[in-house]
């Protein structure tokens, strides 16, 4: 029996997806639920499972075509089995690198396996610094960019300004990198982008960090990090201030009464901002969790379009990559967005003395058209009287 393959059903804000590798031939058998190609879309890259057990017999689409919800991607030919040809013992040398090969790829990310399809790469020959012999996208560009050996001849000597490698790259954007930038490109075109920014002493938040995070990870399974705290703090300071947890729709300003609550992680593939719903109502253990969790499965390529979908406000974590400071771009049609950078012992005056206390830089980005400056300074000086001062977490005050 035939059975067509077809593309799954996208959400209303994705209207086609680009056919990024088939992981499987003509001829090749295939058993149900296994995946049969990768989908990409300006979010997140989907794989269409085999909806049953049998032969791949018709490929409809290759590597590179535009397809929309419900378009026939395959025909599989159920209950049937692919043929065997013996392999000659001469040959298994050849069948071991196969399967080698194959291991290599399918520990490698989507955004990797595409770029090393492209410049015809054998997954085997790149080092992988990825978790479990993961090969990343970045440790492909780095292969790429090794220069191939030369071969040594007697030759006239080379002048200096031709001495090294000039090699090139041309990759296509992805279809996430091509969104990501048209959104930024939105944002700064279309918003009054206005940055403030304060600076908080972390040594409140870490004491309590170092004092309870073994307790609290023995009680809870999850670390206790820095996330929980400034998500806490954001959302009290949005209670007191509403217009920074709004956004635009045409002429519209809407107020949102709950607080789903965006993290910028960043991947393989790009920036991704999963969104935690109805963030107000968790707790610090579910915070952290749903960070934690978030953040494995955009970086896996696992997460859904809907865990990407929506937000009343975003939080940026520079710090991780060394950011002192920087200036953030809105998430739009969010109305503001707020970057945590690099925790740093830095000297400052405490009650008249020059004491050495661990600092961070807070940047506020908002939409101008909706949100005052008097607003923005005091949403961070709120957030940053939350951090200096936990118990107001627990008291919302």
């Amino acid at each position: 029996m035939s059975i067509e393959v077809k593309v799954p059903q996208l959400p209303e804000s994705v209207a086609d997806a680009l056919l990024a590798k088939w992981h499987k031939k003509v001829g090749d058998a295939v058993t149900r639920d296994e995946n049969l190609v990768d989908l990409e879309t300006d979010k997140v890259m989907l794989e269409v499972p085999a909806p049953a057990t049998g032969v791949l017999r018709e490929i409809k689409l290759q590597d590179g075509a535009t397809v929309t919800s419900g378009q026939v991607l395959a025909i599989i030919e159920a209950g049937a089995a692919a043929a065997v040809t013996s392999t000659p013992a001469a040959s298994k040398p050849a069948v071991e690198k196969a399967n080698t090969e194959k291991s290599g790829a399918e520990k490698s990310g989507p955004a990797a396996r595409r770029i090393m399809d492209e410049n015809k790469i054998v997954p085997a020959d790149v080092p992988a610094s990825g978790k479990d012999g993961r090969v990343t996208k970045s440790d492909v560009i780095q292969h790429l960019s090794q220069p191939a050996a030369a071969t040594t001849k007697q030759s006239a000597p080379v002048s200096l300004s031709a001495a090294g490698p000039r090699s090139e790259q041309r990759v296509a954007m992805t279809r996430l990198r091509t969104r990501i930038a048209e959104r930024l490109v939105q944002a700064q075109a279309t918003a009054a982008m206005l940055t403030t920014f304060n600076e908080v002493d972390m040594t409140a938040v870490s004491d309590l960090r170092t004092r309870y995070k073994d307790k609290f990870e023995k009680a809870h399974s999850v670390k206790l990090g820095f996330s929980s705290f400034f998500i806490k703090a954001a959302i009290e300071a949005l209670r007191k201030f509403p217009a920074v947890n709004a956004s635009i729709d045409g002429n519209d300003i809407v107020y949102h009464e709950y607080y789903d609550i965006g993290v910028a992680v960043s991947t393989e593939r790009g920036l991704m901002v999963p969104v935690i719903r109805n963030a107000e109502n968790l707790g610090f253990a579910e915070l952290e969790a749903a960070v934690g969790g978030y953040a494995k499965r955009a970086r896996e390529g696992s997460i859904s379009l809907e865990e990407l979908t929506g937000g009343t406000f975003t939080i940026t974590n520079g710090g991780v990559f060394g950011s002192l400071l920087s200036t953030p771009i809105l998430n739009m049609p969010q109305v503001a967005i707020l970057g945590m950078h690099k925790i740093q012992e830095r000297p400052v005056v405490v009650d008249g003395q020059i004491v050495i206390r661990p600092m961070m830089y807070l940047a506020l980005t908002y939409d101008h058209r909706i949100v005052d400056g008097r607003d923005s300074v005091q949403f961070l000086v709120v957030i940053k009287e939350a951090l200096e001062d936990p118990a107001r977490l627990l008291l919302q005050l």
